[in-house]
């Protein structure tokens, strides 16, 4: 028996390419092309380094507060920081869910093309899983959920295809599924999506995971929480707690709240992520491009004629990176581009109306 013979091997998820040079057009990533709040930058400014020698609240109370506040504004619920667990990023909020909720033996589901952290999280965790197909479209269909397992991950709307389900078939899988944890995970759903939010008080298997990192344009801050019933959360908690019990930065909480403070800044910026979107979707289709209709700040695009592969190289040649994914192989010949500025988007559709052009 050798040294790194009983070393864990895991296939790691593999994130978007982040180059180093400044002088590109970041398309890969689905980050927010603009800078978040100022309330945020002037949380920065003003932080008091001296606090750097303290812990921060590991219970984050001031967070968690201010969020339950907000969503009982914002949805008419009854939420209380019980109902709220906070990590960083929503990776470590669904990595701890993952950890908590699938232990019963029997294989979970989630769709064969999501978010691929989800498999890699149940390798790790030695969680049997099951992929369900996609219908036609890129659609789930509730019924395909609708079989005896030890719980249900959805990402809606859906990554990398953009595709959202209406809340009457989450709910579906929510009444098909009351003796198990089902997680929404709603990374984007603010462009577009409607949110699971608004279900918690009916159904107490409902866990719903959100992020600040797309809509808020924090991902640098590294910002993710989860809503569901306290006993759900308390859950949460305790294997929080046996992990690592600071996970947030006081100057994290800090801007995390003044964040939710500043509802006009954030409608006007998922606005304009919107309407550059549909701009966007249109200038695809004049360029022989089909995709999806997109609840996201990204486009999920295939060309009639030309290998998503080529464009995706040639792309990289003109410093404009987009996503490309070689697996599964129903998605090799797609493209995953993010909503940038609208000069970002037009020096894109440049490059490609050149490309086209030659071939």
């Amino acid at each position: 028996m050798g040294l790194y013979d009983n070393l864990r091997k895991i296939d790691p998820y593999v994130p978007g390419e982040q180059p180093q040079n400044k002088d590109v057009i970041k398309l890969n990533t689905n980050e927010n092309p603009y800078p978040p709040s100022s309330a945020v930058l002037d949380v920065k400014e003003r932080y008091n380094t001296d606090n750097l020698k303290l812990y921060p609240d590991p219970d984050i109370k001031k967070l968690s507060d201010e969020l339950a506040i907000y969503f009982n504004g914002k949805y008419n619920t009854n939420l209380t920081k019980e109902n709220v667990f906070v990590g960083v990023g929503s990776d470590d909020v669904l990595s701890v869910a993952f950890q908590t909720f699938f232990n019963s033996g029997k294989a979970i589901l989630f769709p064969d093309v999501t978010y691929s952290f989800y498999d890699v999280w149940a390798d790790l965790y030695k969680i049997d899983y099951d992929v369900v197909p996609l219908r036609e479209g890129f659609l789930i269909d509730p019924e395909d959920y609708n079989r005896d397992c030890g719980g249900v991950v959805i990402a809606n709307p859906n990554a990398p295809t953009t595709v959202a389900l209406g809340l009457d078939a989450i709910e579906k899988i929510l009444d098909d599924n009351s003796e198990v944890v089902v997680i929404v995970d709603e990374a984007y759903v603010d462009f577009g999506g409607e949110s699971a939010i608004k279900l918690l008080e009916k159904h107490e298997n409902l866990v719903v995971v959100q992020t600040y990192s797309k809509s808020r344009s924090m991902a640098g801050a590294r910002i993710g929480y989860a809503l569901g019933g306290y006993r759900l959360i308390k859950a949460m908690e305790d294997v929080k707690f046996s992990i690592n019990s600071y996970t947030l930065s006081n100057l994290q909480i800090a801007m995390g709240v003044a964040s939710l403070r500043d509802e006009d800044y954030f409608k006007k910026s998922v606005e304009k992520i919107i309407s550059t979107r549909d701009r966007a979707k249109e200038k695809f289709k004049e360029l022989g491009f089909n995709c999806p209709d997109s609840k996201t700040n990204f486009l999920f695009v295939t060309h009639e004629s030309i290998p998503a592969v080529e464009i995706f190289e040639y792309l990289k040649t003109k410093n404009i990176f987009v996503r490309y994914f070689r697996k599964p192989a129903t998605i090799a010949n797609y493209l995953r581009v993010t909503i940038g500025t609208d000069e970002q988007m037009d020096a894109l559709f440049k490059a490609l109306e050149e490309y086209i052009d030659k071939k």
